[in-house]
């Protein structure tokens, strides 16, 4: 089993910055990948970010590529997601993620097995 629990959404303005973090706890975390998801009101939960936790290889979505990144720190078995120049659009409760899957990139939520309680990014336009 893993537990991920995530930190860091709220309120911003468009143009502005946010940084998400998601804490992993449980099995061995290297043969993992770590994913980012969001879902907006009346939406379907949509592919944001996926890294490898072996390697660090990283994958983005066309909507946030250039302006969002996905990164590690092994030793506090933690991703996070920086997000810049912020969108109206980016509005949603976004999500950590973790597949035992060796597929890549991940891109559908149907790919993840352990799931976070996800975090509100509201942007005030």
């Amino acid at each position: 089993q893993v537990q991920l629990v995530e930190s860091g959404g709220g309120l911003v303005q468009a143009g502005g910055s946010l940084r998400l973090s998601c804490t992993a706890s449980g099995r061995t975390l290297s043969s993992l990948t770590m994913g980012w998801f969001r879902q907006g009101p009346g939406k379907e939960r949509e592919f944001v970010a996926t890294l490898k936790w072996s390697g660090g290889s990283t994958y983005y979505a066309a909507s946030v590529k250039g302006r969002f990144t996905m990164s590690r720190d092994t030793a506090k078995n933690t991703v996070s997601l920086q997000m810049n120049s912020l969108k109206p659009e980016d509005t949603a409760v976004y999500y950590c993620a973790a597949s035992r899957s060796l597929a890549w990139p991940m891109v559908s939520p149907n790919q993840y097995d352990y799931w976070g309680q996800g975090t509100q990014v509201t942007v005030s336009s």
